[in-house]
């Protein structure tokens, strides 16, 4: 397991690398955000603890950078607990969202989790659909042979969708199981990312039925 620790506060950085040096796992650490896009490119890593608001470059901002280049799943750390943060983080693609102050043992918990999350997805095969593709493993969506342009959240979604075929999932379910936490506000970014991936998939969204009073199911 190798993690990426970006925060400008050396003290969080230390905490959060020595829990994880205890789990096995690699720990590398980034100040900024300028400094993770680049640790990025450069290097690979299993998942990123990135802090939101930190000088030159904030956390978002270097997620959506980092999301441009690599398919990195991470775990934003706040100390503000509005509910806007969060939905934005979710719509950039976060996998989760934990609040400062924190138990470090909680983050690894949710690290581990969002792993093997991610692992579950890639350990299925290509499936098809009429005309839509779905490489589980290779993560790559094809529309009639042309591939999607899906968001790293959208991906999930639809794995998601796959793997519970016929199955009724409410959007708390879906908050649950695709974002990973306990959400206890506004559902509305699940039909906002579902609307999304409807678009993208064309005349295939008639795959994914919505349960009037309830969420949704994929039938194929």
């Amino acid at each position: 397991m190798k993690v990426l620790i970006v925060d400008d506060e050396e003290m969080i950085r230390g905490v959060l690398r020595e829990y994880v040096e205890f789990e096995g796992g690699e720990a590398y650490e980034a100040c900024d955000g300028m400094q993770a896009v680049r640790m990025c490119r450069d290097s690979d890593f299993d998942i990123i603890i990135m802090d939101v608001m930190m000088p030159r470059l904030d956390g978002f901002s270097a997620v959506k950078e980092i999301k441009k280049i690599k398919d990195i799943p991470v775990i934003m750390l706040s100390a503000r607990s509005e509910e806007y943060d969060k939905l934005f983080g979710f719509e950039i693609g976060v996998d989760d969202y934990v609040t400062k102050p924190f138990s470090p043992k909680e983050v690894m918990a949710r690290i581990n989790a969002v792993l093997k999350r991610r692992g579950n997805d890639e350990n299925k095969d290509v499936l098809t659909f009429e005309g839509l593709t779905i490489d589980m493993v290779g993560r790559n969506v094809l529309v009639d042979g042309e591939k999607a342009d899906l968001t790293p959240k959208e991906y999930e979604i639809l794995f998601y969708f796959v793997k519970n075929k016929g199955i009724a999932l409410t959007r708390e379910k879906l908050l649950m199981d695709v974002w990973g936490f306990d959400f206890y506000g506004d559902d509305r970014t699940v039909d906002t990312h579902i609307k999304m991936l409807r678009s993208n998939l064309k005349q295939y969204r008639k795959f994914i039925v919505t349960l009037r009073g309830l969420g949704y199911k994929f039938e194929a």
